[in-house]
């Protein structure tokens, strides 16, 4: 589970955040949903969903890239990618749930007096309605989205304006969760601790061992188990 001795780090961590798609919450099937109804609307083929999957982590252009084979110049690809936005706003949580284990794991984190947030590149248009739906609004420390900061990840500054936000900790008492390498990448660039969440949107070419990380959990409940130091 973890890379390195991980019990001097995780004693000192007051905050948690999380990355949404892929780590937090199961957003993948609400996607794939998004990008063949706009594959079916313009008469392509259909993507199978463990096709689709590995790429949602990687934001909507990556899925009209994948589904479409355009590059991001290409004329015909903001309309279409405009079009799966709309299509996701509309079913935003049709199937998406928390991670089996998640809500144990927030419980536990709220029950221990640590606090909890987001820090996502999805676009505050999609992350508030889908926080609120979930009903992890109020619950949440801090809730920082793609274009909540100047910069997104891999900088560092969404994930320290997230610790400050969540009760003005440093970064060093900041815990960040994510399942691409940009994630783990932001947590880095900004000091905090970080963890890869295997149990995510990795594809064949992600190499999350390479990615230097203080640690990695197969399923959230591991998360606790790091804190914990074992």
């Amino acid at each position: 589970m973890s890379s390195t001795s991980s019990a001097s780090v995780a004693k000192k961590i007051r905050v948690v955040l999380f990355d949404l798609d892929g780590t937090l919450a199961d957003t993948a099937p609400d996607l794939a949903y998004a990008l063949n109804q706009t594959l079916k609307k313009h008469n392509h083929p259909t993507l199978p969903y463990d096709q689709i999957k590995p790429k949602v982590s990687h934001g909507a252009s990556a899925l009209i890239r994948l589904g479409f084979n355009l590059t991001s110049d290409d004329k015909t690809f903001d309309p279409l990618l405009q079009e799966l936005l709309q299509i996701y706003s509309a079913n935003i949580h049709r199937e998406t749930s928390l991670f089996p284990g998640m809500e144990k794991v927030l419980q536990r984190l709220e029950q221990r007096g640590i606090a909890w947030g987001i820090v996502t590149n999805k676009p505050s248009r999609f992350t508030d309605p889908l926080i609120k739906s979930m009903g992890l609004t109020d619950r949440a420390a801090c809730i920082v989205s793609g274009d909540t900061t100047t910069n997104s990840k891999p900088h560092p500054e969404p994930i320290l304006h997230a610790c400050s936000l969540a009760g003005g900790h440093s970064p060093e008492e900041c815990l960040y969760i994510g399942d691409a390498q940009r994630d783990i990448e932001s947590g880095l660039n900004a000091g905090t601790a970080t963890l890869v969440a295997l149990f995510g949107y990795l594809g064949s070419d992600d190499h999350p061992k390479r990615w230097g990380a203080d640690g990695y959990v197969e399923h959230p409940e591991q998360i606790l188990e790091w804190l914990d130091g074992k």
